[in-house]
Order: C-alpha cells, then structure tokens, then sequence
C-alpha cells in the first residue's frame, strides 16, 4: 500500500493535493502526518520536504511527481480526452509553478478569516488568473470540474486555493464561486478541513505570514 507522508492539515496545501486525489479517487494509501518543524521530514523525503509517497520503497516526492507517479499506475487521473488533458495538465503545472504573489500573501490557513490588506495589486493579478483559468477549463470541457465530467489531478491542484479564497475572503464570480464550492463540498475536503481545525498546533512562522496579509478577525481552529 502506498504511505503518504503530509505535514499539518491546516497549513500544507502542497500536501493536500495528492492526499485529496487519492481519497476523492478511492485509491487505499496510508497517511502518515508529520508536523512543521526543522528538519522534521529529512528522514524520510530526499528533499527534505512533504508531500513524499513511499510506494514499497519506491520513494516520489513533489507534488506534481508524485500526481504523475500514481496516473502511471491509476487510470483516469487525467483526462482520456487528448485536449482536455493537455489543457488539464498545463493548467496544474501553472498552479504547481506560479501564482507567487497568492502564495506569499494568501498563505494557506485553513482555520483562520482575514481582511485583507488593500492595494496589493500582485494578488489581484494572480486571483484573475486564477478565475481566467476556471472559467475556461468549465466552458471548454462542460464541467462540473475544470477538465470535465470527472475530479482529476488538475482539480486536486486547484482545491488549496479554494480554501484560501475562503480564509481570506476572495470574492469570485460564476462560474468560479460555484466551482470552489464544489471543490470545499467534496467529502475528502470536508473531511481534510475539519481535521484541519482539530489540529492544535502552531507553526510560528505561519502564524506570523497570516499576521502580516491583513486583520484577522475569526481563529476557528480549537486550542489546547
């Protein structure tokens, strides 16, 4: 059976993204969460990152490799259509690499609701990116996911932002509202999001990336 290792649910959307892939998929691997602190994944990860697959042995790291690892062995991941999965994988490769400034002021926080600062122009260029890429994988391929009528690897990529559109009050237009909806609706999201708020650990330096994007003004995550 696969083992995946991850770090805090409620700060590492790099490790989300496979996590959700392969539970909304029904693929069985277990998951093994190690918390953010230094040097707490050199033991197991090469890069001394998460998220890291063990697969027998067999060790993948990276999101973006370990998403194409498992489509090697999963049919289905990405689309069979020749379009759609060009389009599909263009798309997360984007999300894998860019986005900087959604990253360095959005950071991921699940528990938490902030007020953004205002004038940070970088953010609204990269959320506008984000609704032009949504709103053409739903128009060109029909939905209800970006690539089509299945939850793929490109969906997976996507569904941190969702939660960071929520943390931080990002407001969309349709279709892109509708679609993080759904994205937050899914059974595995539900269910990463409310472990996400049992968690009680604090990372400071995540801790200090939400003080510095703006007011916070609701800590939903239980404390002990």
């Amino acid at each position: 059976m696969y083992r995946l290792y991850i770090a805090n649910k409620n700060y590492s959307s790099w490790s989300l993204r496979p996590w959700l892939l392969l539970r909304e998929r029904g693929i069985a691997f277990e998951e093994r969460l190690v918390p953010f602190g230094a040097g707490a994944f050199e033991g197991f990860s090469p890069s001394g990152k998460v998220p890291c697959l063990d697969d027998d042995g067999t060790i993948v790291w990276d999101s973006l490799g370990i998403t194409e690892y498992l489509a090697e062995r999963h049919a289905g991941l990405w689309p069979e259509d020749g379009a759609a999965r060009a389009w599909a994988r263009c798309a997360a490769a984007e999300m894998h690499s860019g986005f900087g400034a959604l990253r360095e002021y959005c950071t991921m926080n699940c528990g938490v609701r902030v007020r953004l600062e205002p004038q940070r122009p970088a953010v609204d260029r990269d959320v506008a990116r984000v609704i032009a890429l949504w709103h053409e994988g739903l128009e060109r391929f029909g939905g209800p996911w970006l690539a089509g009528a299945l939850f793929g690897a490109v969906d997976a990529f996507f569904a941190p932002v969702a939660l960071r559109f929520q943390s931080y009050g990002i407001a969309l237009p349709e279709p892109a509202a509708g679609y993080a909806e759904r994205l937050r609706a899914l059974p595995a999201m539900r269910a990463w999001y409310e472990a996400a708020l049992a968690e009680t650990w604090r990372d400071p330096g995540h801790e200090e990336e939400v003080a510095r994007a703006g007011t916070l003004f609701a800590d939903l995550r239980a404390t002990g």
